[in-house]
């Protein structure tokens, strides 16, 4: 069979199942082949927070102004290694969407960033911007108060309605292939297999 060589960008805002469906469409049979058993398989995240030395940090969506260039040069870094390892799959939960959403929002600057996607649709990544009804957010923070280590961030509903708003404008001008998933009802594997069937809908299982 041809080399499954996806390459996947989730988007949403926060307590929209992001994290969970990477770490299953990273072992999806449909998405990754199936495993006999566990190797290396790249998941790479904009929430790492690496640029500071201390939990929920700043990283590649919350920089602050005097660490733009560190910020673009890691995009950069990631662009060229995408490019360099074009025949592998890549998942990516939340990414350049989310720091222009963060950087206009929050700290007032504005981010055209299509030129990180004129380097991306190249290589087939498509995205997938996870979405739930506003209604059912209360319920979302319930399930994860649960496990949440920094729980205050849960506080105020309306800011993740808020940036859900902001993130769809900005995939509505993205040039990448695009999915409009609703999480509010659906589990996991359904949300997985949901993804799956656009991938190979579209092509996009597989490299040109």
């Amino acid at each position: 069979m041809p080399k499954l060589t996806p390459k996947i960008i989730l988007e949403g805002t926060r307590l929209t199942k992001k994290t969970d469906l990477a770490f299953a469409l990273n072992e999806h049979p449909r998405i990754v082949g199936p495993r006999k058993y566990r190797y290396h398989s790249p998941l790479v995240s904009g929430e790492w927070c690496a640029f500071t030395n201390f939990p929920w940090g700043r990283g590649l969506i919350n920089f602050e102004q005097q660490e733009e260039q560190q910020a673009m040069e890691t995009y950069h870094t990631w662009l060229r290694l995408f490019e360099l390892q074009r025949y592998y799959s890549w998942v990516v939960d939340r990414f350049h969407i989310s720091t222009m959403m963060h950087q206009q929002l929050y700290c007032g600057r504005t981010y055209d960033l299509r030129w990180i996607e004129e380097r991306l649709l190249p290589l087939g990544f498509h995205l997938v911007m996870c979405r739930r009804s506003p209604d059912t957010f209360a319920a979302a923070r319930e399930e994860r108060l649960k496990v949440s280590g920094n729980p205050s961030q849960y506080d105020d509903l309306s800011i993740f309605i808020k940036e859900q708003e902001f993130i769809e404008s900005l995939v509505a001008r993205s040039i990448l292939p695009t999915l409009i998933l609703d999480v509010s009802v659906q589990d996991i594997p359904a949300l997985s297999n949901t993804v799956a069937d656009w991938m190979e809908e579209r092509g996009g299982l597989y490299s040109q």
